[in-house]
């Protein structure tokens, strides 16, 4: 997966703000906050984690789905941004 590989460091940078707020959720559960804290730090978790989500499966649709960018037709250019809005309105 180049694409991972060529974006790793702002990825990394996700999971690690990632990994703090499922740290921050574990404190709150530890010292019984109440659900509305809970259900907030899932809420921000799963936000998280959709952000990343959106972002790695766009990446992949630009580079193994939609090819070189300058061999394509604007009819697949369109095609994959088309899908693109798709995947971030549905990881939202």
């Amino acid at each position: 997966m180049t694409h991972t590989t060529r974006e790793k460091a702002k990825l990394l940078v996700r999971v690690r703000r990632i990994r703090g707020q499922v740290d921050a959720l574990e404190r709150a559960l530890e010292s019984e906050q109440g659900c509305t804290a809970v259900l907030q730090q899932i809420a921000a978790v799963r936000g998280a984690i959709n952000g990343l989500m959106a972002e790695v499966v766009e990446d992949h649709i630009q580079t193994h789905l939609a090819g070189d960018s300058a061999q394509r037709s604007d009819e697949q250019r369109q095609a994959a941004e088309d899908l693109i809005d798709v995947v971030r309105t549905y990881f939202k």
